[in-house]
């Protein structure tokens, strides 16, 4: 018998997979307060229309033990090249050693751990539990490195990075409960300019990987160097192409993996750090020194959470839509203090902010497995993993112009997805196409010439001034400010009545 009552936002609880269970499966149905169906097994797979229940719920399931540890190894590889990447990208924009470099891209991986524990185990009060995976955020790059170059670069940059990190996370774990009201101020409109700004400013910063890292560089630009780059962004196209389900998953690491030993064929890839990396070690808290705090700084790296905010509330909607469980605002809250709270711990260990990670909310949509011990069994290896040095010493050998193979392809998708979230909003009203317009211009300037910062008169222009992103940000918030919610305070005037003899 189908039930046709559904809660808000649920789907259909018959599902033709559901007639196909194995039949160790157990398999038990209870409607609950909204009707919908629950569909749970051993697997920890659902039906589209599975909602929480008593007794057993497709989320709350937990798979026999080599099936937790298989689905948790295929979500770490599904967002380790990208969990990887960031850090790489901040080292390289601040001038760091290899050796920062390789123990930046552990600590990631360890604070990648900790989010995604403190959303699917979660605290009182804090995380979501769901299935929600939080990888490191790449929208935030250009203003850290602008924030860490400002403060002195490589090294003597990194506490006033870090600084701001934790303090950005404590803005966001305060407001989290108060977040959905100032959701208006960020619409489509917003929010599609801003990730457009993004991709456009990362896109220079993939440019300068695929001529080999510095412009100042001999070599750079070499036909050697776009040879590498070429050869990463084909192998990545070709999976794309031909490949299937989890390939296209990995394909982004199937690529650096290629262009790496090309490279290394070569001679174009030092791996002598690998030998000097142990085996098994992890950095201490604050291992840069105490954090500083610089206002300019800080008010970047909020802007950054706040639109970091803004994207995961759409992503943990979806995950809800996709495990059969409603997101309510109480659900949001806590799934939005878990960001926040995740934020200050990576900032603590070294880190950089976190953000749920799209390629594993389509891993969940692929495989139907939406038990939240599984992405936990993920954030525990990702844990591990951050504890073998020898991981970020492989990760930062990777030469530059094989990793802007790759970034090349992964900014410009975030271009494309701005473009996509711009596609709801009315451009075809004038105001609006301004703002884009002024916003996108705006935002361009320190991308197209650095210049403008020098001549700003205090440290904190400066600052503002060397990032393409908060420019536009700020630009894009006013503006929408100015033409949409300007003078909706004020008590509007009572217009007089056109009759139709005065037309």
């Amino acid at each position: 018998m189908t039930d046709t009552r559904r809660a808000p936002g649920a789907t259909p609880a018959t599902h033709a997979a559901d007639e196909k269970r194995p039949t160790e499966s157990l398999d038990t149905r209870t409607p609950h307060a909204g009707g919908a169906r629950h569909t749970s097994n051993t697997d920890g797979r659902s039906g589209a229309g599975a909602g929480p229940a008593s007794g057993g719920d497709a989320v709350d399931a937990v798979p026999k033990w080599w099936r937790l540890l298989a689905l948790g190894l295929q979500h770490v590889l599904a967002l380790y090249a990208g969990a990887v990447v960031m850090p790489l990208l901040v080292a390289q924009g601040m001038g760091l050693s290899a050796a920062d470099t390789a123990s930046l891209v552990n600590t990631a991986l360890v604070a990648c751990g900790v989010a995604t524990l403190l959303q699917t185990v979660g605290l009182p009060g804090v995380g979501i539990r769901l299935p929600v995976v939080q990888g490191m955020s790449t929208a935030a790059v250009p203003s850290l490195v602008s924030v860490g170059v400002a403060a002195g670069g490589a090294r003597a940059g990194l506490p006033t990075v870090f600084g701001a990190v934790i303090v950005a996370g404590l803005v966001l774990f305060l407001v989290a409960p108060v977040f959905g009201r100032l959701v208006r101020f960020f619409p489509p409109l917003v929010t599609g300019t801003i990730v457009t700004i993004v991709g456009v400013t990362l896109m220079a910063v993939a440019a300068r990987q695929v001529g080999g890292g510095s412009p100042d560089a001999a070599g750079f630009g070499a036909p050697v160097q776009l040879g590498l780059a070429a050869v990463t962004l084909a192998v990545i196209v070709v999976l794309y192409r031909f490949g299937k389900g989890f390939v296209t998953s990995v394909a982004i690491l199937l690529g650096l993996a290629a262009g790496t030993v090309v490279a290394a064929l070569t001679g174009r890839a030092d791996f002598s750090g690998i030998g000097d990396a142990a085996w098994f070690g992890i950095q201490p808290p604050l291992h840069y020194g105490m954090p500083r705090f610089d206002v300019m700084a800080v008010l970047a790296i909020v802007l950054v959470m706040v639109i970091i905010a803004v994207e995961s509330i759409g992503q943990f909607f979806a995950i809800g839509e996709i495990a059969g469980r409603g997101v309510d605002e109480r659900d949001m809250s806590r799934a939005l203090r878990a960001d926040g709270l995740a934020t200050v711990v990576s900032g603590l260990l070294n880190s950089f902010p976190t953000t749920v990670y799209s390629q594993n909310v389509g891993l969940l949509r692929l495989t139907r497995v939406t038990s939240r011990w599984v992405v936990a069994a993920s954030g525990v290896m990702m844990l591990l993993l951050g504890l073998v040095p020898k991981v970020g010493a492989v990760v930062a050998a990777m030469p530059p112009a094989v990793l802007g193979g790759a970034t090349l392809v992964l900014f410009s998708t975030i271009v494309v997805v701005g473009v996509q979230i711009l596609v709801k909003a009315d451009l075809s009203e004038a105001r609006n196409t301004v703002l884009v317009a002024a916003s996108l211009g705006i935002g361009f300037l320190p991308t197209a010439y650095p210049q403008f910062a020098e001549h700003m008169p205090t440290r904190q222009l400066q600052i503002l001034f060397e990032s393409g992103i908060m420019l536009g940000t700020l630009a894009a918030v006013v503006l929408n400010l100015f033409f949409h919610h300007l003078g909706r305070w004020r008590t509007p005037r009572e217009e007089p009545t056109v009759t139709a003899e005065a037309t």
